[in-house]
């Protein structure tokens, strides 16, 4: 299923706006839907499209981007190979998963100054800080974020395109919204708190009404996850960090302690990895800041901080999976807070 997302008004506005002068590169966690998105935004906005996916594509198609001195001679092998055709600035050539194939991101430069079609990349933050030895970045890209789903997507994903607004506009307002309509508000916010906002989840939801299978889902996620921090930290070291989030949040600690997670680990010689686990956008760090006033990262303590998952549902399914308790005693008011009798009714 696709989803609406607001990331989709960003993208109009760079077509428009930039009118093929840049090409533009959507970053994010893997599984947040970024290539569906730019799918759908290409079959939407324009006339032809082709898509290559480098996670799965054939070695001739691999081996054009060793050589691109002759543009006329590419755009034809592509045409042909994809049999899509292509129409001067009517079509978007869309580098999946670009990271895989760092000569692609660098032969953007070029490709945008030919300015005969639009480009669209995509590709996990991490992997493409990585990738880019001995090539030349090009400055000819947009770059926007895409997020997990965030609550008003959510909304949207379950066909409620009102109470976001009328929330809004009774806070704008100053006005109450009544017990019974606060209580059910909280309700589906609890719901969203225990799904989160994965697209593959909210999927699994609102076709099983089944959180027992979205439980599943996200457990592939958070896996695919520790098999990403396991190739980039053969040590385990982040895969450790991750795994200990939730046990993390339960204590009353002030911040996250990073030798509770790794043993002998401290914060000098976890800088690298670190960093690397916040480029993956898979984890939200939040630093303690000395004088919460404006500007505060000009007091932020890197020493001090708290570590949260980036999507809300990939917490209730780590305290499952970290839990030495039967799962029956792990009840969504537990984990999200709360009633829970939406969760209630389809466990």
């Amino acid at each position: 299923m696709v989803f609406r997302r607001k990331i989709y008004d960003k993208m109009f506005k760079w077509k428009n706006g930039h009118n093929g002068r840049t090409a533009l590169l959507i970053k994010g966690a893997r599984r947040v839907g970024k290539s569906t998105i730019v799918k759908e935004f290409a079959q939407k906005e324009y006339k032809s499209f082709i898509l290559i996916d480098f996670a799965n594509i054939s070695k001739e198609v691999n081996g054009w981007f060793n050589d691109l001195t002759d543009l006329d001679y590419f755009f034809i092998r592509i045409q042909q190979f994809y049999k899509v055709v292509l129409h001067k600035r009517e079509s978007v050539i869309i580098f999946d998963e670009v990271q895989l194939q760092p000569l692609a991101r660098q032969a953007i430069k070029y490709l945008v100054a030919d300015g005969r079609y639009d480009y669209i990349e995509t590709g996990s933050l991490l992997t493409l800080k990585r990738n880019v030895k001995n090539i030349v970045i090009p400055s000819e890209e947009t770059r926007i974020t895409l997020y997990p789903m965030d609550y008003e997507e959510f909304r949207w994903a379950l066909g409620d395109e009102v109470s976001m607004e009328l929330a809004k506009s009774n806070l704008v307002g100053l006005h109450p919204f009544g017990d019974a309509v606060h209580r059910k508000m909280m309700r589906d916010f609890r719901l969203y708190m225990l799904v989160g906002g994965m697209p593959q989840s909210v999927d699994t939801y609102i076709s099983t009404n089944n959180l027992e299978m979205v439980d599943e889902v996200k457990r592939g996620i958070i896996e695919l996850y520790e098999d990403d921090f396991r190739k980039i930290d053969p040590t385990g070291r982040a895969s450790k960090v991750f795994s200990s989030i939730p046990a993390q949040l339960t204590c009353n600690a002030s911040r996250f302690n990073i030798s509770g997670a790794v043993e002998g680990g401290r914060l000098e010689n976890m800088e690298s990895v670190l960093a690397y686990m916040e480029d993956s956008m898979t984890i939200n760090m939040a630093y303690h800041a000395n004088d919460p006033m404006v500007g505060m990262n000009l007091h932020r303590n890197v020493s001090r901080y708290k570590m949260f998952m980036a999507d809300t549902g990939l917490l209730p399914r780590a305290c499952l999976e970290r839990s030495d308790k039967p799962r029956s005693y792990m009840r969504p008011e537990h984990i999200a807070g709360g009633s829970g009798d939406r969760a209630h009714a389809v466990l």
